[in-house]
């Protein structure tokens, strides 16, 4: 479909059809796009926590605010997206320790702190509050959800960004604290109902010339 398009006739779901599930091979596409989504100097600061079972959603249900558990409920799978409390040295050393497994840096730079001194410096620009550092790295799981999105989208299946959701309720119940980490949303995914409210509603934005401006 052109991109275009796409975004035009993609929405966001109000109504799923509980019947339909996504099946095993989409859901493992959809994760490799979040695990290869882009970030802030590769910093992948994110944890994604992905159920499609009863049991799953009903573990995670008292910390969905009540208008948003039908979408969670009746959506295939439901995906919440973490963030870490702290960026620690050890996930400095994991990022690098990849890096040189992927090729992407050499052993001489990984040894020399080379290979990750502009990200130790940006990361510190952001971590002189825990308030900053939950804002940046937020911005960051915030562009992995809008990948998952258009992923989605692309292979037919439907979703809903939740921010509707007590998330010191989700930390609790996922047990993020003693992982070091914290929600800041989540994203359901599924197929809609025939009926679906918004399916019908004429998407409405503001006209280009007030959003985008060439110079």
């Amino acid at each position: 479909m052109d991109i275009v398009e796409l975004v035009r006739t993609r929405y966001t779901t109000k109504h799923y059809d509980p019947a339909r599930r996504i099946s095993d091979r989409d859901i493992a596409d959809l994760m490799e796009v979040l695990r290869l989504s882009p970030s802030s100097v590769n910093s992948q600061p994110w944890h994604f926590f992905v159920t499609g079972t009863d049991e799953g959603k009903a573990r995670v249900m008292p910390a969905v605010l009540d208008f948003n558990r039908p979408r969670v409920a009746d959506a295939s799978h439901l995906v919440v997206f973490a963030v870490p409390v702290e960026f620690t040295e050890e996930r400095f050393r994991r990022l690098v320790a990849q890096e040189l497994a992927d090729g992407r840096v050499t052993a001489e730079d990984a040894a020399s702190g080379a290979a990750d001194a502009g990200r130790r410096h940006f990361v510190g620009l952001h971590q002189v509050t825990q308030e900053e550092l939950l804002s940046w790295e937020t911005r960051q799981a915030y562009i992995a959800m809008g990948f998952l999105l258009w992923a989605a989208a692309e292979r037919g299946i439907d979703s809903t960004c939740l921010e509707g959701l007590d998330m010191a309720k989700m930390d609790e119940c996922l047990g993020l604290a003693e992982k070091g980490l914290r929600t800041v949303c989540a994203v359901s995914l599924g197929y809609r109902l025939p009926e679906d409210s918004n399916a019908a509603r004429p998407k409405s934005r503001l006209p280009m010339d007030e959003v985008v401006t060439v110079f």
